[in-house]
């Protein structure tokens, strides 16, 4: 019985060592990242398997551009439809998340998330589309990690960058070239709120960007945009 108990022991210190050295390995990433923009994330990484899955030649479509060539408007709009208390919480809005619980419950099923672009960003950086509690609880790691170490700035310089925004679309300089053939720095209003509403399924939405249900979205959003406190 003692074998097997040092034997316990010895298993969980080395549980506990590989789980700290893997948090090592994100946080490494994470201040990398703070002055260094990243080419690739986790889930653009996936989306290109997909892609390539069908056909090998497959690219994604994908252009950094810094944060002062991003339009105002649409770092307004993705704030206005996204994430209105943005500038002000530490990386997690619990009122929010508390809105979405009940919303989810009222309706039966997730029809709500509730989470910030603190969150969103990384999980895009390092982690997968699944809802496992240990996926939620790694995003929620890292999220403490990006909030210490990186002002909002960069958070959203990042975020505006490396969100999905349709079937290999990746990045604000992608998505306004593919759907309004300009630079992200020439986004209008209507055209950044327009983006901003596909966030949540933009694959899906592509499709018809201009249903009823994204013109009605887009609305709600411009007149949310004055308001939005952009970094």
């Amino acid at each position: 019985m003692k074998l097997v108990g040092h034997r316990i022991k010895q298993a969980l210190a080395l549980l506990v060592l590989f789980v700290i050295l893997w948090q090592c390995w994100y946080l490494g990433w994470v201040v990398w990242w703070k002055y260094f923009n990243p080419n690739m994330t986790s889930f653009m990484s996936q989306r290109l398997d997909e892609l390539q899955d069908k056909n090998p030649a497959a690219q994604l479509q994908h252009v950094w551009v810094p944060y002062e060539k991003i339009s105002l408007r649409l770092k307004q709009a993705a704030i206005a439809s996204e994430d209105d208390k943005f500038t002000e919480h530490d990386g997690f809005d619990w009122e929010g998340m508390q809105k979405a619980l009940e919303k989810n419950q009222k309706k039966g099923k997730v029809v709500a998330g509730g989470s910030t672009i603190s969150q969103q960003l990384a999980k895009n950086l390092f982690l997968s589309a699944s809802k496992t509690p240990w996926r939620k609880a790694e995003e929620a790691v890292i999220t403490v990690m990006i909030e210490t170490l990186w002002d909002k700035r960069r958070i959203l310089e990042v975020y505006l960058n490396s969100v999905e925004w349709g079937q290999g679309i990746f990045g604000a300089e992608a998505a306004a070239q593919r759907y309004y053939r300009i630079p992200a720095a020439r986004l209008s209003g209507e055209q950044a709120a327009r983006l901003a509403v596909m966030l949540p399924a933009p694959r899906r939405f592509e499709k018809n960007p201009y249903s009823p249900y994204l013109n009605y979205r887009t609305q709600l959003v411009l007149g949310r945009m004055p308001s939005a406190e952009v970094p």
